[in-house]
């Protein structure tokens, strides 16, 4: 049995974690508001620049002069997943979540190579997928995504693109649906698919003439979309890292609430116990006289 000395120890360690926690959940759910409205706030201009790229891509995707990060190359063999992951841990499942969906897509596909964005992933998926990594980036941090984060990142794609080291690109990142659910999601970045068909865009009987025409406006609008589409990713992945951290610790500090009162209520009966037995001894020892 342990001592009391032992069980007040361990309360008050307890306690201490609790508070900690407790701070830490009030923490990410300050920064969850700020995250969680920046997101909701680039979805529309997101789609909106889908659509319009969408929209145009649909009029110019035969042609065979069409850009390559439109129409794609002959082979799309060597597949680039662009892995969107935290610096930070204590945020439950978010990392393990992605890192295990990119394993999966990993064993789908012949050949793929890896831009991780953010340590835990690269920490999580080194030892196994060490080889197949191009380029390694810390994530945005406690600040916030920039959008010239994004625009770099899409520089190096498209840099990468051209120097022919993969087909076929694609985003993972968590899709911040509430505080309690974040959804693993891969949206190809490369060549450009178009979520949207030719019946889907209503132009409300409008008739468009592209000045200048549609394959130079795409040549500077795909790029462009692609750093867009990447900090729509860091921004839902941020939210959704903010949600899944303060969910975790609300779920750490109510733990710690229920390991408190176990062991107050084991000191309690150790107490009494000891106090049982000092009142027993006492009583022998005077009956004894």
């Amino acid at each position: 049995m342990p001592s009391l000395k032992h069980l007040r120890v361990r309360i008050n360690s307890v306690k201490a974690t609790q508070k900690i926690t407790s701070a830490m959940k009030m923490v990410a759910a300050s920064k969850l508001r700020r995250a969680q409205e920046q997101a909701e706030a680039a979805r529309p201009y997101v789609e909106r620049m889908e659509r319009m790229v969408s929209s145009i891509a649909l009029t110019v995707a035969e042609n065979e002069n069409a850009s390559a990060l439109l129409r794609g190359r002959d082979s799309d063999e060597t597949h680039l997943l662009v892995v969107a992951t935290s610096d930070r841990g204590l945020c439950g499942g978010f990392n393990a979540s992605i890192v295990r969906a990119v394993r999966a897509r990993i064993s789908d596909k012949k050949t793929v190579k890896l831009f991780i964005i953010g340590r835990k992933g690269r920490d999580q998926l080194r030892r196994e997928y060490g080889t197949k990594f191009l380029e390694t980036r810390d994530g945005p941090g406690s600040i916030g995504p920039g959008y010239s984060d994004a625009t770099e990142v899409a520089r190096k794609l498209v840099e990468l693109f051209d120097g022919k080291e993969f087909d076929v690109c694609t985003v993972v990142y968590n899709e911040f649906k509430t505080a309690m659910t974040q959804v693993v999601t891969f949206q190809q970045l490369i060549p450009f698919s178009p979520n949207t068909s030719a019946d889907e865009i209503n132009l409300d009987g409008a008739i468009y003439e592209f000045e200048p025409d549609e394959d130079a406006i795409l040549e500077k609008l795909l790029p462009r979309n692609i750093s867009v589409q990447i900090y729509h990713a860091l921004l839902e992945n941020g939210a959704s890292e903010q949600g899944a951290r303060m969910m975790a610790m609300d779920n750490a500090t109510r733990n710690a609430g229920d390991m408190i009162d176990k062991l107050t209520l084991t000191y309690n009966r150790t107490r009494q116990a000891m106090i049982t037995k000092e009142l027993i001894e006492i009583v022998s020892g005077a009956e004894a006289l």
